[in-house]
């Protein structure tokens, strides 16, 4: 569902204030915050959708990976998750069991649990995790808290959503369907203890609602504005000719629509827009920091703008 839908709908959800709700729905964070006690809060997320492969194993497995991710950009560690499942009938149960295995298989890596789950009948399927992690209530990472002068890493690349519709149009090879399987499946782990490790202001993962998109919220939240660098931005080599062919998913337009008013384009190709909108799976962590701690991104991350004081723009892209 796009910003633009999801911002109306979520206005009739009731605002509630806890004390033990360290992070509720109210600025788009990456999941919700709830403190047990002075040591430890929970971290809970839930992320599910429908094949954006064909290998059963791999979609569950990319699945997963995003599911996780959100517990790893808010700084915690994965602890325990429960499958979510939508099946048709008319598909062999073993096509719903390879899903499944590939989604275990990544939690483990993640050193959780798969405990269960809960599955449907469904005309087509639907894979996910609900996901707990834990983190110390004063180390909570959140989307926003960007400051003026911080530098801004992205520690995977673009293009995915592109690709996997140019799967869905049979228009890939084999090794390009491979090498976006690969960095969705990819967990932020490692990226994530180096962001806890560092002097980190603010951080997401970038997924849905594309880089511009959570890059918007992490703007507008934190009371500044982001430049981005175009050419600094890494993308999946093949994403960038399928982009100037017009093989674009749908949710771009609708990620275009919502943030026509919030960016300005300064000498920015039109494919490398597309690519900044493309609505990203299990994608990377976009984090903001001081650049003295930048340096300890390198091999991980790539930094691609910078935070500078509020300007008439949320971003500004050349």
């Amino acid at each position: 569902m796009g910003q633009e839908t999801l911002t109306q709908v979520l206005r009739y959800m009731p605002i509630i204030s806890n004390e033990k709700l360290l992070v509720g729905a109210e600025t788009s964070d990456d999941a919700a915050v709830y403190r047990l006690n002075e040591d430890t809060a929970i971290i809970h997320t839930v992320d599910f959708f429908t094949p954006i492969v064909d290998d059963p194993y791999d979609y569950g497995a990319i699945s997963a990976a995003n599911a996780l991710s959100d517990v790893y950009a808010m700084g915690g560690k994965p602890i325990l998750a429960l499958n979510i499942a939508c099946f048709p009938q008319n598909l062999s149960e073993g096509i719903l069991g390879d899903i499944l295995r590939g989604g275990a298989d990544k939690v483990i890596e993640a050193g959780a649990i798969v405990a269960g789950g809960h599955t449907v009948k469904d005309d087509e399927p639907k894979y996910g995790l609900s996901v707990i992690g834990v983190v110390n209530p004063d180390r909570v990472i959140r989307n926003v808290g960007a400051r003026p002068g911080d530098i801004l890493i992205l520690t995977k690349p673009l293009g995915t959503g592109i690709i996997t519709t140019a799967i869905k149009a049979d228009i890939v090879k084999e090794e390009v369907v491979k090498k976006a399987t690969d960095v969705m499946k990819t967990l932020n782990n490692t990226a994530s203890q180096v962001m806890v490790n560092a002097n980190t202001h603010a951080a997401t993962d970038i997924t849905g609602f594309g880089l511009l998109g959570h890059t918007y919220e992490m703007a507008s939240g934190s009371g500044v504005s982001i430049e981005l660098f175009y050419k600094d931005i890494p993308v999946i080599e093949e994403a960038i000719e399928l982009a100037k062919m017009g093989i674009i998913p749908a949710g771009t337009y609708d990620n275009k629509k919502f943030l026509k008013d919030h960016i300005s384009f300064i000498n920015v190709p039109r494919h490398m827009e597309d690519i900044m909108f493309d609505p990203q799976t299990s994608g990377g962590l976009l984090i903001s920091l001081p650049p003295t701690d930048a340096i300890n991104f390198k091999g991980i991350g790539q930094p691609i703008g910078r935070v500078i004081e509020k300007r008439e723009y949320d971003i500004i892209v050349k």
